[in-house]
């Protein structure tokens, strides 16, 4: 069966990779692991934005740098969709008395989910599979899924990061579920040097 996966990128390092020490993630690793043998892994096309330096944090983008290098060096499957981060001056109420607004820095990625539907959609369409598995719990997903269910009549799969419950908006259109356990993320880690490469694992990582 002709497989495309497609990562939410930041659903899946929110859901279930920050604060844990399996952020070098082989996602070619990951999905073997996690589907049957029929499963012909074609595309894994990952959805995600150039992070920014942070005062508290200056090495950020770097370490995502190599974390991409490695990824299309190491998985010949993967393609690398960027969308991007946006950061605006905004004024929020605060929780608690005064009641007074405060001006924040509010940074916002922007086209991982739009570009998710629509590469979903457009290969639907172009019949470059037979199965889809979405990796997220975006319920905005939920109509890319829905069309391509029902009017392309195409199987699909949900992966869910971490424990949290799958939105129900998108299992209603899956023709399975998966949750990505911590000891899969285990069994699925990248070489610390990725070979024939000078790309290696950063130690703050």
């Amino acid at each position: 069966m002709r497989t495309h996966i497609y990562v939410d990128g930041f659903n899946l390092y929110y859901g279930a990779l920050r604060c844990t020490r399996y952020k070098w993630l082989d996602l070619s690793a990951l999905f073997r692991n996690m589907l049957k043998p029929h499963h012909q892994i074609v595309a894994i096309k990952y959805f995600t934005a150039r992070v920014e330096s942070r005062e508290n944090d200056p090495g950020k983008p770097q370490r995502q740098d190599f974390y991409l290098r490695a990824l299309r060096a190491h998985c010949q499957e993967i393609e690398i969709i960027e969308g991007k981060f946006r950061t605006r001056k905004s004024r929020l109420p605060l929780v608690e008395p005064p009641h007074s607004k405060v001006r924040v820095l509010r940074t916002e990625e922007k086209g991982s989910d739009v570009n998710l539907a629509v590469h979903l959609l457009n290969d639907a369409w172009q019949d470059e599979y037979d199965c889809a598995v979405v990796v997220s719990n975006d319920s905005d997903l939920a109509e890319a899924m829905r069309l391509v269910r029902e009017q392309r009549e195409k199987f699909l799969g949900l992966m869910t990061p971490g424990n949290r419950h799958p939105s129900q908006d998108l299992t209603e259109y899956a023709n399975f579920h998966r949750k990505i356990s911590r000891n899969l993320l285990a069994r699925s880690q990248l070489p610390n040097t990725i070979p024939g490469t000078n790309t290696s694992k950063p130690e703050e990582w």
